[in-house]
Parts: structure tokens; sequence; C-alpha cells
């Protein structure tokens, strides 16, 4: 794995500070994981990572000679049924949002499996992209979309001022039961 250079973002603090609730060693899909400042955060914590993206370009320049990580080239948006497996102890979504892979997210996690999900809301279009209300999220639409399946432990909505002013969401969900939080 290349270390992050100064030109690389940080890695959300949600996904940081929750990352810890998936099961030690497990298994995690980065979704959507761009360039990799995830994929290189769960590859540090010793998980081993599914990252997949529409292009993997940067993705697989940032993580390179990783045994722990497979990268996975994926449109998840073509219309072609979901392709990546399932049995996840964690899955990690920042910054995308389609919302017809939802079901799948939460087939895809095993049981006692995290979501983490963090994304733009309604309201961003004040700060910059994304503004097209196709790819914001409603008022407490994260929520109301995983709690009927899921066990939610934490949920924000609002306007953020780091890294960059933004509208986001954030959720953290357990398929099944509540799990130990020290």
């Amino acid at each position: 794995m290349r270390p992050p250079t100064e030109f690389d973002p940080p890695p959300s603090p949600w996904i940081e500070r929750y990352a810890a609730l998936i099961r030690a060693g497990g298994r995690v899909l980065d979704l959507a994981a761009g360039g990799g400042r995830h994929t290189r955060l769960l590859l540090a914590r010793g998980y081993s990572v599914v990252a997949a993206d529409r292009d993997t370009t940067a993705l697989r320049s940032a993580i390179t000679d990783d045994a722990a990580c497979r990268t996975v080239a994926l449109d998840l948006e073509n219309g072609e049924a979901w392709r990546l497996g399932g049995g996840y102890d964690g899955i990690v979504v920042t910054n995308y949002l389609y919302r017809p892979v939802f079901a799948d997210l939460v087939a895809a996690l095993a049981p006692a499996g995290v979501l983490l999900y963090e994304t733009f809301m309604l309201g961003n279009e004040r700060f910059g992209k994304p503004s097209n209300p196709d790819f914001l999220l409603r008022p407490n639409e994260l929520i109301e979309a995983f709690m009927p399946h899921l066990t939610v432990v934490a949920f924000e909505q609002g306007i953020v001022s780091r890294p960059r002013p933004a509208a986001i969401q954030r959720l953290v969900a357990i398929k099944g039961g509540i799990i130990a939080v020290d």
C-alpha cells in the first residue's frame, strides 16, 4: 500500500470513529471507494477490504501490493444485478448515493455487520456539488431507508464545516441486534 501524501484527502472522522464497531479482522466493502482514503484506513486497522468503484485508476495507484485488498471495477448504475457478494462484516459508503442499492447493502451485510454511510443531502446546493436533487438525500431519508432493516446506532444530519462546508447525512447501523460499544 502506498503511504498517503499531503494531497490525499483524510478519512471521514465519522468513518474513523465508527469503524471500530466492525468485527476485528473482518471483511469490509468500501463502496464507491474513489481514491482509497477509507480503504487505506481499513487496511491499516487490519481489515480485509473489497474496494469497488466505477473507475479504479486512482484506487489501484493508492492501494498497491496488498494481499488484504481486492479492487473491483464496477458500475452499480448500469442495471446489472449486485455482483459484490455478501457476508461483509462492514460496508462503508461515502459521498455516493444510488438509492436502488440500499436493499443490496442490507442483504450484503453478515449478521452483526455494520453499515457506515455518509453522503450529501438537500441544502448542499448552497455549497457546491453535488447540487442535483437526484443525488441529494431528503431530510431523514437515510435513517428512514435503513431503520426498518437494521438497528441504528447513530444518525446525524445537517451542515458541516470540515473538510469543506456541506449538507450531509450520516448513519451507523447494524444488521441484527445491538453490539457492545466502549
